[in-house]
């Protein structure tokens, strides 16, 4: 398997989105540049040869912290550790920049990624209560140790 990352439009961002189960709200470029608003975003597109299976969406909440924002793999695409290199990739890039730490929010419905956040040393520091426990949100943060 080749799996290279590369920097990715909105445009492509947008694209995969549609195609991730897991997103059910509609999403286009106009609301994704509205939620960065200014920042200059880290936008990353992972492909597996030459097919795109993930990708990683962030911007910066302030000079110190970057939040990683959205992000998905395409189910095809999923065990196969393009998750694990957007993420590496996404960490490097934040640390190139002088971040100090990288804030992410998940759900307890995506285990998973829950996971793989605690493994790469990512802790809880907040709990969002927001209908059923399944939908609670956890935010969490990870030191980059400039």
């Amino acid at each position: 398997m080749s799996l290279t990352i590369s920097h990715a439009t909105l445009d492509e961002i947008v694209s995969l989105c549609h195609r991730i189960p897991e997103f059910t709200l509609p999403v286009d470029n106009a609301a994704l540049q509205q939620r960065i608003g200014a920042s200059a975003p880290c936008a990353m597109i992972a492909y597996v040869g030459e097919e795109p299976a993930g990708f990683k969406l962030g911007y910066a909440l302030d000079k110190d912290t970057f939040y990683s924002w959205l992000g998905g793999v395409l189910p095809a695409y999923r065990r196969d550790g393009v998750a694990q290199a957007l993420l590496e990739a996404q960490e490097n890039w934040a640390k190139e920049r002088g971040y100090k730490s990288i804030s992410v929010k998940t759900r307890n419905s995506f285990p998973a990624m829950l996971m793989m956040l605690v493994k790469n040393g990512y802790q809880v520091i907040e709990l969002e209560k927001k209908g059923e426990v399944v939908d609670y949100r956890l935010v969490l943060r990870k030191g980059l140790n400039i």
